[in-house]
């Protein structure tokens, strides 16, 4: 008798761990998926029922454009400040500072964007975003020595996180989840487009000219901002504006069709109610003590080991060259010796980094992270071995295969969006657990840029130390090799997993390879447990007698 009730106990109060455990995941769900609309529709998407959602998050994400401009402008400018003749002469150490400053700022760009975003709203922090923007154009524009140049690029480094953070979250907010990803990697898709932009204009037009017409693509969208698109509602409602988060939404779903008595915003707007009432009860219930245990929980498995992982993954992104030959871009070709037109290569390099954004979306719903890494990170070796060995070949008088390294170089951003450009960022946020995710997504992105501007910095040290362009290209062969070896050893897969899945996995793992054989290993054993659990129930449910 005594073993049956210490049997029953154990399994109710293994039952009761199980029920608060599915609990913590349901709860956990409903606020990741807080900001997420249209839940309740199962309905495939229509075109004409979605184009208002569409319309906003094209002109919210059209900001992207300025993005892609600011980025690949140092490509541009950069060789007409070195040459001798230059109405604004810079040496190659004040080049690198002008190329590289433009990233540093995202740490305090990223602070401010969170406040604005909470504060004033989404579409309000992209407006505020354009004055930045359009002062460090201005300033670039009139330029006279290299400090105003810095100064400009400072301004318009800062516009660019005001102007991508507010603009994903918007799109996270306002977009079916049917139509979020294709939204949001529409973004960096019109990024890469304003880099073709600026290989075009800067090909063609003095590089003032092209500064004064950059303003453009800030002011047009604030216009349409301001007198075509509505607020999020989310953010409405969390500030207890209700009227004008039904108005917001009524404009989004003006083409829906009413589901029943109850129309299409209104069944919204009773979700977005309910989420935010979960938002709030939660931010109750975690108020005290909440920043000393957010930063106790960077301390646990699930917090170091996903941010050491990130640094590492981010170091070798960055000093594989990636984000270098696209912001010297002209300068890589001159230096290459290729004699073709510098300025007609980097346009090449635009449009093919634009093409392959596009096919990118695609390669990220169907196939596993890792794999893609590794085959982006070979593909980049191979393309630096080759481009460096026709290098040399051209520095010591054999042009026989002039075209290589600029084939090589279109290949190598090819494999890069493959998945080393692209997917480092896309884990910022998956690879944390709940209730840090937005501090470490913070951290994480803010780390990336500096990391981006230390590569960038180095690139003229890197020339200098290793004795040519042929060299560099070897170290960032190298680099992309060691990215491999990296990606293989550590980096978890996270494509079809389920957040909790992915913190479970950092409480059991750091290292990647075996990891599936282990996880399996533990499932059969918790099956083995449960059974045993099972069998030890038994006695305490006898059949009924029969009847004889």
């Amino acid at each position: 008798m005594d073993s049956s009730i210490l049997a029953k106990a154990y399994v109710e109060r293994e039952a009761s761990k199980n029920i608060e455990e599915n609990e913590r995941e349901c709860f956990k769900d409903a606020i990741v998926s807080s900001r997420s609309l249209n839940k309740g529709f199962t309905e495939p998407v229509k075109l004409k029922t979605a184009l208002p959602e569409i319309i906003a998050c094209i002109i919210a994400a059209s900001f992207h454009i300025a993005v892609g401009i600011s980025m690949a402008y140092s490509a541009i400018l950069v060789p007409h400040l070195e040459a001798e003749d230059a109405e604004v002469h810079a040496t190659r150490t004040e080049t690198s500072w002008i190329t590289s400053v433009i990233v540093v700022c995202a740490p305090v760009g990223a602070l401010v964007s969170g406040f604005l975003m909470e504060t004033l709203g989404r579409l309000k922090t992209l407006q505020i975003g354009a004055i930045p923007y359009v002062a460090g154009w201005i300033l670039i524009a009139l330029s006279q020595n290299v400090p105003m140049l810095l100064i400009g690029r400072i301004f318009t480094g800062l516009a660019t996180v005001l102007a991508i953070s507010p603009a994903i979250v918007y799109i996270t907010e306002v977009a079916r989840p049917e139509l979020r990803g294709s939204m949001i990697s529409f973004g960096p898709t019109l990024a890469s487009f304003g880099m073709v932009l600026s290989y075009v204009k800067g090909a063609y037009i003095h590089w003032r000219i092209v500064a004064w017409l950059s303003i453009i693509y800030a002011l047009v969208p604030g216009i349409l901002i301001q007198l075509c698109i509505p607020e999020s509602p989310v953010w409405l409602v969390s500030k207890g504006r209700i009227d004008e988060a039904r108005k917001s939404l009524e404009w989004l779903y003006k083409s829906e069709m009413t589901h029943g008595k109850v129309s299409a915003a209104e069944a919204q707007f009773t979700q977005i109610m309910k989420e935010n009432a979960i938002k709030l009860s939660e931010l109750r219930k975690s108020k005290h003590g909440n920043w000393s245990t957010k930063m106790r929980s960077f301390l646990k498995p699930t917090g170091w080991k996903p941010m050491a992982i990130l640094f590492l993954f981010f170091s070798f992104q960055q000093f594989s060259g990636i984000y270098i030959t696209l912001f010297y871009a002209v300068t890589w070709f001159q230096e290459v010796g290729a004699g073709v037109d510098e300025y007609v290569a980097s346009i090449f390099v635009g449009v093919t980094r634009f093409l392959c954004s596009m096919v990118n979306t695609w390669l990220l719903r169907r196939y596993k992270r890792r794999a893609l890494c590794i085959i982006s990170s070979l593909g980049m070796t191979a393309c630096m071995v080759v481009s460096g060995y026709f290098t040399l070949m051209i520095k010591n008088g054999d042009r026989s295969g002039y075209w290589v390294p600029v084939l090589c170089l279109l290949l190598y951003v090819c494999t890069s969006m493959i998945g080393m450009l692209t997917i480092p960022w896309t884990m910022t946020a998956e690879l944390f657990p709940t209730e840090i995710r937005g501090v470490a997504h913070s951290i994480s992105y803010s780390m990336a840029n500096l990391l981006m501007f230390a590569a960038l910095q180095s690139y003229r040290s890197l020339q200098s130390f290793l004795g040519g362009s042929y060299a560099v290209q070897w170290f960032f062969a190298g680099v992309s090799l060691s990215a491999t070896v990296f990606v293989w050893l550590l980096l978890p897969e996270t494509h079809g997993k389920k957040l909790s899945e992915i913190e479970e996995y950092f409480h059991n793992n750091f290292l990647a390879v075996g990891a599936e054989s282990r996880a399996k290993k533990l499932r059969a054993k918790r099956r083995a447990e449960q059974k045993a659990n099972a069998a030890a129930t038994e006695p305490l449910h006898p059949k009924p007698l029969q009847n004889v």
